[in-house]
């Protein structure tokens, strides 16, 4: 081989393997993400329902690996789980993020006159300290219109899981979102999975059936400063119907309705829903 020939091989080599090096890092940080993530859903520190049922079992439900890459959730991200409630998504978040990020979990204020907050808030607490190794640094911080404060710091991401109809109940849907859209840093992504109501109906402003409009949630969004990055169906479900006697409470795993068409709503399975990321632009 002449010697321009040789450069010419050397200097398509050096490109080609450069080209390739961005793919190969990103395959091998998807398979570590894998790896620690079925790690996390695998761990004995995982709870149960009041009803005794493993929370892992609504796994297949939730699809939380899914979603959470999605939202691009890193080990190192700072986070925010809006309103936990009982801890099943925090089961996943915190101590995936343990080791080399940071977790928050924005929930009701304590000391209050409402019985139901004090039992949640003490539940959760004791929650993360039985298993003080998978929850790492994880801190509570408040999240209640007049009693907002999420994080003591810019945080990466804001999470939540099935609470926008919780707000507009309340009518501080547009106060919590501004809330969100100020406590991440610039380019920060707000995630949200809710109940996915009707699109060719009015939205009720109450949300009574549980369900609210993507179009809806979409505009909350936008009105507090986000933009919208994407959309997934990672948590659709076209079983439901979204006609239901006690709205989404009427299907798993609430089943409000007691033994009343109980196999037929085991047979729907959870609520079909959206699942939406958005960003604070830079």
């Amino acid at each position: 081989m002449n010697r321009s020939l040789a450069v010419a091989a050397a200097a398509f080599l050096f490109l080609s393997l450069n080209w390739l090096a961005p793919a190969i890092a990103a395959d091998d940080d998807e398979a570590a993400w894998d790896e620690a993530m079925a790690a996390v859903l695998a761990g004995e520190h995982r709870g149960a329902s009041r009803s005794g049922t493993p929370n892992s079992a609504r796994d297949s439900a939730r699809n939380p690996a899914e979603t959470l890459k999605f939202f691009g959730l890193r080990p190192d991200s700072t986070v925010v789980e809006i309103w936990p409630s009982g801890g099943w998504y925090t089961e996943i978040i915190a101590p995936f993020v343990a080791e080399e990020g940071q977790f928050y979990g924005a929930h009701f204020p304590a000391g209050t006159d409402t019985e139901f907050f004090n039992r949640a808030l003490d539940a959760y607490k004791a929650k993360l300290a039985a298993h003080p190794d998978a929850y790492g640094n994880a801190q509570i911080t408040t999240m209640y219109p007049g009693q907002i404060d999420l994080a003591p710091e810019p945080v990466d991401m804001v999470l939540t899981f099935r609470n926008v109809h919780n707000w507009m109940a309340r009518d501080y849907a547009a106060e919590v979102f501004q809330a969100f859209y100020d406590a991440l840093k610039p380019g920060g992504v707000l995630g949200i999975v809710e109940h996915r109501g009707d699109p060719d109906k009015e939205q009720d402003p109450k949300a009574e059936s549980g369900y609210v409009t993507e179009a809806h949630t979409i505009e909350l969004a936008e009105n507090a400063g986000f933009a919208l990055d994407a959309k997934s169906e990672i948590n659709a479900n076209a079983k439901d119907t979204r006609d239901h006697l006690e709205g989404v409470w009427t299907l798993p795993p609430t089943l409000r309705l007691g033994d009343a068409d109980r196999e037929k709503y085991l047979a729907i399975g959870e609520t079909d829903r959206y699942t939406l990321r958005f960003s604070k632009p830079e």
